[in-house]
């Protein structure tokens, strides 16, 4: 009876850790006029005031001639930003798992006239970051849409190099966080509120280097590295 529990145990286990944690945050991506939706959200261009594009790159402390990540690209908001904190001699990796997104984004660095940025399909599973190669990976407003977070911080700490920085800003889970017309709308659509979602990461081979509030209320930084 006991071997029947403990096999009964290890499987919920193993369905709690590979099953689909964010299918609420996903339901508008699941059509092309969803997706439409929201890249034009993603596009607006009073973005660059509320969310401080210049102080998440100082958060990374990026240098010129590294190479650096934007995991869930979307319309390629921040390419620029890291493209410019890099220089003509470093590389970014646009990423994204929608080819309607990349496709937006992709303009968008034609028209920036960046050349220095790479793009790569990815999956709800695994980024295809090259390994062992970067400096920094920047995961912004995506956190709480990982699927299989964890299958996809085991994949991004395996792209880092050894003193590589994980960078994840997201929204708090708590009432008013999130721009909207329902206030709990943050509380319903974020997974983790942030002590949880450090947890979450710190549980997944990386260490807590620094936490700030990046928009009082609503968005903090958190950085880590390789444990």
């Amino acid at each position: 009876m006991r071997h029947i529990v403990r096999l009964f145990l290890a499987g919920l286990f193993v369905i709690s850790a590979f099953a689909q944690v964010a299918s609420q945050a996903n339901d508008n991506y699941k059509t092309p006029a969803g997706r439409e939706s929201i890249a034009r959200a993603l596009g607006d261009p009073s973005r660059e005031d509320r969310q401080k594009p210049r102080d998440i790159v100082d958060a990374m402390d990026l240098k010129p001639g590294g190479s650096v990540a934007d995991v869930g690209t979307g319309v390629g908001f921040m390419l620029p930003y890291l493209s410019h904190a890099v220089g003509d001699s470093g590389h970014v990796y646009g990423e994204d798992i929608q080819n309607d997104f990349l496709d937006k984004a992709k303009l968008k660095v034609e028209l920036s006239r960046l050349n220095n940025v790479q793009f790569l399909l990815g999956t709800d599973r695994d980024p295809k970051l090259p390994a062992d190669t970067l400096e920094g990976v920047l995961v912004l407003d995506v956190y709480h849409h990982f699927d299989y977070p964890e299958a996809m911080l085991q994949h991004i700490r395996d792209s880092l190099l050894s003193d590589g920085k994980l960078v994840i800003v997201e929204y708090f889970k708590r009432p008013g966080a999130m721009q909207n017309s329902d206030p709990n709308f943050a509380v319903q659509h974020i997974r983790l509120d942030q002590d949880d979602l450090v947890k979450e990461v710190q549980d997944n081979g990386f260490r807590l280097l620094s936490k700030h509030d990046l928009v009082p209320k609503s968005q903090y930084v958190a950085v880590f590295g390789k444990k």
